[in-house]
């Protein structure tokens, strides 16, 4: 709830809250009050010792207030923060790829296009044995090409079992 301010200011203010309550709890907690014992009456008593290192109920009860105002703004930063971009990002890269493939597509020959076109088609990964049957050449070709496109930063292949699985980069 930010009472009528918009998402920044209300980030900004809960960040400001919550750094100066850090500073007090970190305050209270590194410089505990000292017991200081006195003998006598009310009018006529002398300080006796004065024992340091003490935290008193004042100390513990400001140390809790603060330490669940920190939580309550360091939630409210967490859960008020949207995503910068809403679609996945391997939808957004995929796009790009797509997007710059007229222009990649300018740089490779034949074979190699038919390769890159079959991974583009199929979202970006596609297995190494069904892109041997979507683009119709042969293993070797297919593995040929692919070394091509891999030593040019276009592809990946990775492992999988007894064979490759091909990610565009």
């Amino acid at each position: 709830m930010t009472f009528g301010l918009n998402r920044q200011a209300g980030l900004a203010l809960s960040s400001v809250i919550m750094t100066v309550s850090a500073f007090i709890v970190a305050l209270k907690l590194f410089q505990p009050a000292s017991i200081k014992v006195y003998v006598g009456a009310n009018g006529n008593s002398t300080l006796l010792s004065e024992i340091p290192g003490f935290y008193n109920l004042g100390d513990v009860l400001t140390v809790f207030a603060f330490s669940i105002v920190i939580g309550a703004c360091a939630c409210y930063i967490l859960l008020s923060a949207k995503p910068s971009n809403p679609r996945p990002t391997w939808k957004l890269s995929l796009e790009e790829k797509k997007s710059e493939w007229r222009e990649v597509s300018k740089t490779l020959g034949d074979d190699e296009k038919r390769v890159y076109e079959a991974i583009l088609q199929a979202d970006g990964v596609l297995s190494q044995s069904e892109l041997v049957e979507k683009t119709g050449l042969s293993k070797s070709t297919v593995s040929r090409t692919l070394d091509l496109l891999e030593s040019r930063n276009l592809i990946e292949r990775r492992r999988r079992g007894m064979g490759n699985v091909v990610v565009l980069k």
